[in-house]
């Protein structure tokens, strides 16, 4: 079953069974619809990085934080490189990112806070989102795994700081795998697929599919979730989307699709005060 669910006049699909199990919770992952840029960027675009109009992606952030229950000064956000670097975001740091790309917590792709009232976000054109939530401490947090985070292990690096921190087992600790580019879309090379055999040795064969010419069709999701049990998150605790972004331009932005000319899809976690 597909655990995310088309909410707010399709401008974003929301975790609705979290959300219905944790009212204090919101989670969610942006589509490109309802927003205010044009061009390759219609409409609903929030990356700053991309060539977009800055006070569109302004105000198309602004719209999805209200639209989902916050004031634009909670949006936090971090300038994501494709690695795994992971981010505590206390008071100090609340609302950084959210007018300038270059204001955004440097060198980051892993946020988590214990605080209510910071909009967690992370962009995406085909990378992989991943959510955690630990309820019995109310810790929550967001990761951009792109190929290159998640042979960085960036999901088991959120488990590990998320222990470190808080004192949260991972049994504790419920994730889940938002729309991202499937296996049916995205090809790689070899280069790529050693990488994925380095981390997956005895388990690469689930996750990379050869083709006649040399290369592969990578299941990125999939390589999550196994490196996320390996961290220790049990297996009834993961959820999976089964979207593509790269088939449904309908619906999202796509780099690989839509050869780089496109916009950033937000994902989002945050929880409520009271």
């Amino acid at each position: 079953m597909e655990p995310f669910g088309l909410q707010d006049k399709e401008t974003a699909l929301r975790l609705v069974g979290w959300e219905a199990k944790w009212p204090k919770l919101v989670a969610g992952f942006s589509t490109r619809k309802g927003g205010t840029s044009s061009g390759y960027y219609t409409s609903l675009n929030c990356g700053l990085h991309v060539g977009d109009d800055g006070d569109a992606v302004r105000e198309n952030r602004r719209l999805l934080a209200e639209a989902n229950g916050f004031d634009f000064a909670a949006w936090t956000c971090a300038e994501q490189v494709h690695g795994g670097a992971v981010h505590i975001v206390g008071s100090e740091t609340r609302g950084v990112g959210r007018l300038a790309h270059a204001e955004a917590i440097k060198d980051t792709d892993g946020l988590l806070t214990d605080q209510a009232d910071v909009f967690l976000a992370s962009f995406y054109a085909d990378c992989v989102p991943l959510f955690f939530y630990a309820p019995d401490r109310c810790v929550i947090g967001i990761a951009h795994a792109g190929w290159k985070g998640t042979v960085a292990r960036i999901g088991a690096e959120m488990v590990r700081q998320m222990g470190e921190r808080w004192q949260i087992a991972p049994k504790d600790i419920y994730a889940a795998i938002g729309p991202s580019i499937g296996s049916c879309c995205y090809e790689v090379n070899d280069v790529v697929a050693n990488r994925v055999r380095d981390v997956l040795p005895s388990r690469a064969e689930q996750v990379l599919e050869a083709k006649d010419d040399g290369k592969y069709m990578l299941n990125l999701q999939e390589t999550n979730r196994i490196l996320l049990l390996e961290a220790g998150i049990l297996p009834g605790h993961i959820e999976v989307s089964h979207l593509c972004t790269s088939c449904r331009t309908d619906l999202f932005f796509s780099h690989r699709k839509e050869a780089g000319k496109t916009g950033r899809m937000t994902a989002f976690i945050a929880l409520k005060e009271g």
